[in-house]
């Protein structure tokens, strides 16, 4: 189920990338996008059975005695090697991420990051409980086959709701995908509009001369006054 939810983090980021391309406002009626996070909230009540499951298990695995148990050499190092690693992930690891979930369950990478740590307990809790079966005493293997049981069923429901919140993220992507290809085929259709600027200068009017002001009959006398004839002799 891994590779499945691996695709799911790039169809996100696809979503982003197409969200990121989509205009603010559009000519069209506006759309609510698909609340993709809402498939997460059911794993809340299972939050809290994991992180009891995860206090009981970390006391039933302090309660072994895997060097008293029926085994070789080996088998017990590994046995303790496994218990070992189960505690420092139970009380070290696995709290953060239950309260990363539970604080944004629509986080998908959150989610995926407990997904993943779900399986890998699962994977050496299933060892050590076979371990317990083979070589400890029956009321050890019960316990930690309860405690297994939990952990398994939260790793169930946890992958369920990625699942359904893959499939509503694949529709969103569909939908922004859809819009973003209608808006860029808009845009194609209609040709850019032209802004024509007439940067020419207008032709200047020539400067009219002023006329000369006209000569008065009184300039005519000072004139002749000023040539007198001269008298006979």
């Amino acid at each position: 189920m891994v590779k499945p939810f691996f695709l799911l983090l790039v169809h996100t980021t696809l979503v982003a990338s197409l969200m990121a391309q989509t205009p603010a406002a559009s000519a069209g009626p506006s759309r609510q996008p698909v609340a993709s996070g809402s498939s997460m909230i059911s794993i809340l009540p299972d939050l809290d059975r994991l992180q009891a499951a995860a206090g009981q298990t970390d006391a039933d695995i302090g309660r072994l005695r895997i060097e008293k148990w029926k085994a070789d050499g080996n088998s017990k190092r590994q046995a303790q090697s496994n218990a070992d690693s189960l505690q420092r992930n139970l009380t070290a690891a696995l709290p953060g991420m239950i309260s990363d979930v539970r604080t944004a369950p629509q986080d998908l990478g959150a989610g995926f990051k407990l997904y993943r740590n779900l399986n890998a307990l699962y994977d050496v809790m299933g060892s050590l409980t076979e371990s317990a079966g083979a070589f400890g005493p029956n009321t050890d293997y019960e316990a930690l086959a309860r405690d297994l049981q939990t952990i398994d069923s939260v790793r169930r429901n946890l992958g369920d709701a990625m699942e359904r919140l893959m499939a509503s993220t694949q529709a969103e992507v569909s939908r922004l995908r859809t819009q973003v290809q209608a808006q860029q085929q808009a845009a194609a259709a209609s040709p850019p509009k032209k802004v024509i600027v007439d940067d020419t200068e207008p032709a200047k009017k020539p400067a009219r001369k002023k006329k000369p002001a006209s000569t008065t009959g009184g300039d005519t006398g000072s004139s002749s006054n000023s040539n007198p004839t001269s008298p006979k002799s």
